[in-house]
């Protein structure tokens, strides 16, 4: 029975390989009274194996075997005095003087505490590192000053200098295994709140642009290895891109600690601080010119990162263990949606529509290969983004897209009017096609053709003229052919301007003024071709409303009504808590020639009638997370942690939703976009 817990115990210590694990289990005995006993390795005396203590006992065999530290430096239970008070570290590696070199607090596995006991330690002793390790996650610090631990990717080999150490290289493989998001309750925009608390808002620099420049540096210092180094590093470790995340991240380690000399080979990540500020203030900016390069015309020219060294330090040690570059991008909008309401200053705040509903709102319209695709109030572009993730059936995974994914990538658009969103957006889309991007920084519904033709002299020239092309009258562009439209457009505000609401069919009726949203709704039928699909996000009350049945009305006049999914009131709390939800259309053709796009006008149809109940988020506004029957987390196999809501199954990972529902009631129904 002891066995069987003790190789259950084991198991769960992800971070030891299994010649590890088979050292440890030859020290274990089971004791008269039928307990379960450990050979220390240090005391040489039998000790209650206890799970913290089985961790201690692993670790110590890596850091005599690996790291060739003498057992005769390494003290256990080492007392720390803080005044009266006495206190006992784990394990303490002392210098040749017999001073503490390095603390370790060691947890029993899925223990998180002790961090902040461990930092108290190094300050008592004057220890330079610290290691805190469950036997699953592990994290290293170099004690800078009392008040300032700098996350390091290690610690030194006995006899190998600190300086030394700190100067080898910080690799993809590193980042993958020890990347902060997969702890819990970490998101990169608690990361950049804390950053911001300790360093941005006290360094006199706009923290939009400031943390922009950051995040857009570290993508491209992760875009520029990944392409190269994951097939290798994935090769190496045996993985299978379909495998569970848990076995990869098992079986990284695994290869992190075999020695294999092909590492060595791997790409050294510039983005880390390696030690010197001065030094680091150089190469990051460095980093940042030839992200510019890559990526053109998301600063202006010449831009540079304005933080001081010492600021920029603190910064860099925040984020170079963030691995940024997940598979749905998803992560990177978070963290500039913060930033973007941080830089508002009173202004409306713009809120992104989250991934889940947007892959609902995907999922259900079909996008066929070669479709043209807009979203007129684009934000961060998740709609264009994940459209051309499902054309080409995959998510982001770091390789040039082919000749055919690069060809989707020209057909789809972006608009909006909030010029920092439209940035952030140029930024996902150059970085999801490799270099093209058809986001534009223009008002769509004011579509004047002398303020449009603006943009032709504008760095957003070459995604204007790619947009014009689909433009029905080239002398007017009130009219488009786009095969599909998905848009989340902005509810508040009314436009009361007479040249603007002169050229609508909706505000005729001797309105003086009319909601933002109204107006959306005849552009964005304007904006797609007979035929085409829309999905779009609306405030519940133009459904209900007794006062905006004129806006039922033109709506069922022009289009098909297929489906109205009505979203759970925390769906973007805490930005707003106002009731949405997505209606689907298909606008009216009659014309069979293409059958992908034939609608013909009917008086009486079903419609497909949906509620969430589950929302993915608390009423807080923070996400809630699926979890298994142990209570763990759900990740997918690309390591998302899932989102607990009922819009669609996630690829399997969930039950069906409310997108199944409709596919089913699609092909029953036989509408075109699921027939053909």
């Amino acid at each position: 029975m002891q066995n069987s817990v003790l190789s259950e115990e084991l198991n769960k210590l992800t971070l030891f390989n299994n010649e590890e694990k088979n050292h440890i289990e030859k020290l274990c005995t089971i004791d008269e009274k039928n307990i379960l006993k450990i050979k220390c390795q240090i005391r040489n005396k039998d000790i209650k194996a206890t799970p913290e203590e089985l961790v201690r006992q692993l670790y110590l065999y890596r850091l005599m075997k690996d790291y060739k530290y003498n057992p005769s430096d390494i003290i256990l239970e080492s007392e720390i005095s803080f005044g009266r008070e006495k206190k006992r570290a784990d394990i303490v590696i002392n210098n040749k003087d017999g001073d503490a070199k390095i603390i370790i607090e060691l947890k029993k596995s899925k223990e998180k505490e002790g961090k902040e006991q461990l930092k108290s330690y190094t300050n008592a002793t004057g220890a330079p590192l610290a290691v805190w390790t469950n036997g699953i996650d592990i994290e290293y610090w170099h004690r800078k000053d009392p008040n300032y631990f700098e996350s390091i990717k290690g610690i030194p080999e006995e006899g190998e200098k600190l300086s030394d150490y700190l100067n080898e290289p910080f690799t993809l493989l590193d980042l993958m295994i020890e990347d902060r998001l997969l702890e819990k309750n970490i998101t990169l925009k608690k990361i950049i709140k804390d950053m911001e608390d300790e360093v941005l808002a006290n360094a006199g620099v706009n923290v939009f642009e400031e943390g922009f420049k950051l995040i857009f540096t570290k993508l491209y210092d992760e875009f520029s290895v990944i392409s190269k180094d994951k097939a290798t590093i994935y090769t190496l470790a045996d993985i299978d891109e379909e495998e569970p995340f848990i076995e990869k991240i098992k079986k990284l380690k695994e290869l992190k600690y075999s020695n294999d000399s092909r590492l060595s080979k791997l790409k050294k990540l510039g983005f880390y601080n390696y030690g010197y500020d001065d030094e680091l203030k150089k190469a990051i900016n460095d980093l940042f010119e030839r992200a510019q390069k890559k990526w053109k015309n998301v600063f202006p020219a010449n831009s540079t990162i304005s933080l001081s060294s010492s600021h920029l330090a603190v910064c860099v040690s925040s984020l170079q263990k963030v691995k940024l570059f997940n598979s749905n991008l998803e992560v990177i909008d978070e963290a500039f949606e913060y930033l973007i309401n941080k830089d508002s200053k009173g202004e409306k705040g713009q809120y992104f529509t989250p991934r889940h509903v947007i892959d609902m709102c995907v999922k259900m319209l079909n996008p066929h290969k070669n479709e043209s695709m807009i979203d007129t109030a684009a934000g961060s572009c998740g709609f264009p983004v994940h459209t051309w993730f499902n054309m080409i059936g995959h998510l982001f995974d770091g390789q040039e897209p082919n000749d055919d994914e690069k060809e989707y990538v020209e057909n789809i658009f972006g608009l909006d009017f909030d010029e920092r969103a439209v940035r952030v957006a140029r930024t996902l889309n150059l970085i999801a096609g490799d270099g093209e991007t058809n986001v534009l920084h223009i008002n769509t519904l004011d579509y004047d053709k002398k303020r449009w033709d603006e943009k032709r002299d504008s760095d957003y020239r070459e995604a204007f003229n790619n947009l014009i092309k689909h433009s029905v009258n080239k002398e007017d562009y009130k009219l488009f052919d786009f095969c599909l439209l998905l848009a989340n457009p902005p509810f508040a505000g009314e436009i009361k301007e007479h040249r603007i609401l002169a050229k609508y069919e909706i505000a005729k009726k001797g309105k003086k003024s009319i909601g933002r949203d109204i107006l959306f709704i005849e552009r964005n039928l304007d904006f797609v071709r007979d035929g085409g699909r829309l999905a779009l996000v609306l405030p519940q009350g133009r459904f209900n409303n007794a006062t905006d049945e004129y806006i039922r009305d033109f709506i069922s006049e022009k289009a098909r009504i297929l489906a109205v999914v009505g979203l759970h009131g925390n769906t973007f709390k805490p930005h707003t808590g106002t009731k949405t939800s997505v209606i689907f259309l298909q606008k009216w053709n009659n014309d069979n020639s293409d059958p992908l796009y034939y609608c013909p006008k009917v008086e009486d149809y079903p419609i497909f009638f949906a509620v969430s109940e589950k929302a993915g988020k608390d009423n807080s506004g923070e996400y809630v997370y699926a979890k298994d029957k142990n209570g763990n987390e759900l990740l997918d196999k690309h390591g998302h942690k899932i989102k607990d809501h009922d819009l669609h199954n996630h690829d399997g990972s969930l039950d069906d939703g409310i997108a199944e529902a409709f596919i089913e009631f699609a092909k029953k129904e036989k509408f075109s976009f699921w027939t053909y």
